[in-house]
C-alpha cells in the first residue's frame, strides 16, 4: 500500500469523479471476496483484510493454497465459485496478468454472488479485464487500496500503523501455499 503516486486531497462528499466512484463502491459493497489472501500478518493482503473486518465489512478470503484453513477467523475458499453469496466486491491481490483471470472468474459468478464491483489493488492495472467487467455493468477501481481510500475519503478512521511492505502484486505471482 505504498504511496507511489500523489493522492488527491481528502474530500468530504463529492470530490473527483474517481473519488465519487470509490466512495460509492466502499459505501455499498460491504461483502468482499479478497482474492490472493495471505495468512502471513506481514503481507498487505492480511493487513487490508484485518482493516476491512475492523470497519465492519464481511470478508471472504480466497486462496487455493490455503483453502479449508482460516485467516483472521474467516474460512478460506479455493476459488470464487466456493464463496457464499452475497459478495458485492471482489478485491484482487494478484498481479495484473492474474487479475484478468480473476475478473473472468468473477464474471462467471457475478449473478450468483450479486457482484457490483471489481477492485484491483495498488500497482494492479489491467485495462482489458476492466473493460470486460464494465461491459457487464460492474464498477471497477484499479491501482487503489481500500485501507488507504476509506480514511482518505473520511469513511473510516486512519489505520493505527502504516508500516507497509511492497505490495504482493509486485512481489508474487502465484498464490501462497503455506
Amino acid at each position: 500500500m505504498s504511496e507511489h503516486r500523489s493522492q488527491p486531497e481528502q474530500t468530504s462528499k463529492g470530490g473527483t469523479p474517481e473519488d465519487t466512484l470509490i466512495r460509492a463502491v466502499l459505501e455499498t459493497c460491504r461483502h468482499v471476496a479478497l482474492v490472493g489472501a495471505s495468512a502471513k500478518p506481514e503481507r498487505d493482503s492480511y493487513k487490508v483484510m484485518a482493516y476491512l473486518l475492523e470497519q465492519g465489512y464481511a470478508v471472504h478470503p480466497v486462496n487455493p493454497g490455503l483453502a479449508g484453513q482460516t485467516i483472521l477467523n474467516q474460512p478460506v475458499f479455493g476459488n470464487l465459485a466456493e464463496v457464499p453469496a452475497p459478495v458485492e466486491m471482489v478485491d484482487i491481490f494478484r498481479n495484473a496478468e492474474a487479475a484478468g483471470e480473476v475478473v473472468d472468474e468473477a464474471l462467471e459468478q457475478s449473478q450468483r454472488l450479486g457482484l457490483q464491483a471489481i477492485w484491483m489493488q495498488e500497482n494492479v492495472v489491467n485495462e482489458p479485464a476492466a473493460a470486460r467487467a464494465r461491459a457487464t455493468g460492474l464498477r471497477v477501481v484499479m491501482d487503489r487500496c481500500p485501507k488507504v481510500e476509506l480514511p482518505r475519503l473520511g469513511l473510516a478512521p486512519q489505520p493505527e500503523t502504516e508500516t507497509e511492505t511492497e505490495t504482493e502484486a509486485d512481489s508474487e505471482t502465484a498464490p501462497e501455499t503455506e
